[in-house]
């Protein structure tokens, strides 16, 4: 009698266990759960792609930096034109 209610208790919870794992992956592959999980993972790139962009500028600056202290070179400060005074007008005036 205990072995026949012990294996038919392990086989309820075998198949509790199975439809609940089931229910599980359904949910998973839905339209709304994958398209969500896309979404995250864009956005996960995303960011990875920008830290990367961000060191690959630092390591640029600084190599450049390194190679005109190497050479001896000097960057000169760029002039910017002065500033022009009298081209804003009306449009209206031009009629």
């Amino acid at each position: 009698m205990f072995r026949r209610m012990f294996w038919f208790l392990t086989g309820a919870a075998t198949g509790v266990w199975a439809t609940t794992k089931v229910n599980r992956v359904l949910r998973r592959l839905t339209p709304e759960s994958l398209a969500a999980t896309a979404a995250d993972r864009a956005l996960e790139t995303g960011a990875r792609l920008r830290v990367f962009a961000q060191d690959v500028r630092a390591g640029m600056n600084e190599r450049e930096t390194e190679l005109h202290d190497a050479l001896g070179l000097t960057a000169p400060e760029p002039e910017l034109p002065a500033q022009r005074r009298g081209i804003a007008y009306n449009r209206k005036d031009d009629h």
